[in-house]
């Protein structure tokens, strides 16, 4: 499938206000990927949002399936009961959130997404958090490949996931790299703060476009209309080789989701 190279999460967004306003925000800035989940508990705020937009057809909308709804036909409720809360006819991408602990249980979710594919309910169908086993083990049951595989990516976790990005990419996956930003708390980092002032941008904007040069699609998430908008502004500047070189050093190999 063809993604944007950046998208809008939804993680911690309150149900109601905060949700139809921020995104409504990321609609107006030019966001066209949306990404919710049921337990997110505000998929029916983001369908409010794309409605109100106008602009449906031109939007990558993306939920998820809880990793306590794995399983056959309890995919198939959960899907029926997400695209019901949203308000809409399709999704373009459905998820599985979370691995869980059975190899079984993520075959037959499998074969459910497929079949929620088939029926156009769901345009694409992919995963999230999967490790390369995690994806090595469904390569031997899938008929339709994963489109994505959603993973904590940013600079201080690069050194952990650079594996799954690169498997990811030989098995042309794409990659959309959650919590780009590392949950704001590395955003004085120094050399973060450095090659932002080399390039006359923020850190966050630094640590967004390192993420597009890595290839993946960075979704992050705020509530705060300007700094939505500012999160969008990365597309007039590159880094240098170097830089990212100096970026990928910063890593610790630690997620910062604790």
């Amino acid at each position: 499938m063809h993604l944007p190279q950046i998208g809008f999460g939804t993680w911690q967004l309150a149900q109601g206000k905060e949700t139809e306003e921020s995104v409504s925000a990321a609609i107006a800035a030019g966001y066209k990927l949306i990404d919710t989940a049921k337990i997110y508990g505000n998929e029916d705020s983001v369908g409010t949002a794309v409605k109100k937009s106008d602009l449906r057809d031109q939007l990558i909308i993306t939920t998820k399936l809880w990793v306590g709804e794995l399983g056959y036909q309890s995919a198939l409720d959960a899907f029926d009961a997400s695209l019901f809360r949203l308000g809409l006819e399709y999704v373009d991408l459905y998820l599985v959130h979370w691995p869980g602990n059975s190899a079984s249980a993520r075959k037959e979710s499998w074969k459910a997404l497929e079949e929620i594919k088939q029926s156009g309910k769901a345009k694409n169908i992919g995963v999230s958090n999967y490790q390369v086993e995690h994806l090595e083990e469904m390569l031997d049951y899938a008929k339709t490949k994963p489109a994505v595989n959603q993973i904590e990516f940013h600079p201080f976790i690069y050194e952990k996931q650079a594996p799954i990005l690169e498997f990811c990419r030989r098995e042309a996956i794409a990659v959309e790299a959650y919590s780009p930003l590392a949950q704001a708390a590395k955003l004085k980092d120094p050399t973060l703060v450095e090659i932002g002032r080399k390039y006359d941008k923020t850190p966050a904007q630094v640590m967004l476009r390192w993420a597009i040069q890595h290839g993946t699609v960075p979704i992050p998430r705020s509530s705060n209309p300007a700094r939505i908008k500012q999160n969008y502004e990365i597309f007039d500047f590159e880094l240098e080789d170097e830089d990212i070189r100096r970026i990928n050093r910063l890593s610790s190999g630690r997620s910062v989701l604790g």
